[in-house]
């Protein structure tokens, strides 16, 4: 009999190929897998809890201990959005002995809820040969499925009875660590400043600590005129609080990297 596991990761696509897996396998062999990095938002959780009580499967959490943070300070690395060593340490690796201890890779079908845009569907070989032996389904990529968009797939929750998770209705795009992913852009962190000033306060005063501890790193970079130089967090916010982005910056979710093993989420 064939075991079926969801890389639930809290966000908006896990949740789809969640439902669309239960449809069709039933949920008697259904799993959901989801990491905990310490720091994901306390309504990441409840909606967790709600997909959970909808499907009647209880979910399979794992956990290093360690929040991001923590795990910059244990590698001497300030994560930033080019390497974040956070995904593997957090996500990946409890993800994935969890896996080698309860499920035969001859058995098992792993499904990843990538949403069914060019960039997304573009990560799908690496992440196919990340998680090796075992092998991969994508159900919103399927080509019997029709393409849906983010806004689509909220409602589609909201039909069922489960209200989204609050940080898209706060206006980010993805529903990882709490809105601080390190591997955001500086939009997303300007969000951040604008509507969760203390979680913003708190990135910032961690990647204060770790620039004492590690040197001049930081986080984001500030490009211009070809030159990369560093932009610290605290920068940042002197300047976005002297000059705030117009409402139609804001509503303009921000590119970011989430919900898939190769390189962000389980």
């Amino acid at each position: 009999m064939i075991a079926h596991v969801v890389q639930f990761s809290g966000g908006i696509g896990s949740f789809a190929a969640a439902v669309r897996v239960a449809e069709k396998h039933g949920t008697d062999n259904l799993t959901l897998l989801i990491a905990d990095t310490g720091i994901e938002d306390d309504d990441l959780w409840r909606f967790a809890d709600d997909t959970s009580r909808l499907l009647g499967v209880p979910l399979t959490k794992v956990a290093d201990g360690r929040t991001p943070w923590q795990v910059f300070r244990d590698k001497r690395f300030l994560g930033n959005d080019r390497l974040a060593p956070c995904t593997r340490a957090l996500k990946q690796i409890p993800c994935r002995t969890w896996m080698e201890a309860h499920k035969d890779p001859a058995s098992t079908l792993v499904y990843v809820g990538i949403e069914p845009t060019a960039r997304d569907k573009a990560r799908i070989p690496a992440i196919a040969r990340a998680w090796k032996p075992w092998r991969t389904r994508f159900p919103l990529c399927s080509k019997w499925e029709p393409p849906r968009t983010k806004g689509e797939l909220l409602q589609e929750a909201r039909a069922l009875g489960v209200a989204p998770p609050r940080l898209y209705e706060l206006g980010f795009s993805h529903n990882n660590c709490g809105g601080t992913c390190v591997r955001a852009g500086m939009r997303q962190w300007r969000h951040l400043l604008d509507v969760m000033p203390d979680r913003y306060a708190y990135a910032e005063a961690e990647e204060e600590g770790l620039r004492r501890l590690l040197g001049p790193v930081t986080i984001l970079r500030q490009r211009r005129k070809g030159v990369a130089r560093p932009l610290p967090l605290a920068e940042l916010r002197r300047a976005h609080q002297a000059a705030p982005m117009l409402p139609d910056e804001r509503e303009t979710p921000p590119v970011d990297r989430d919900e898939l093993m190769n390189e962000e989420v389980c």
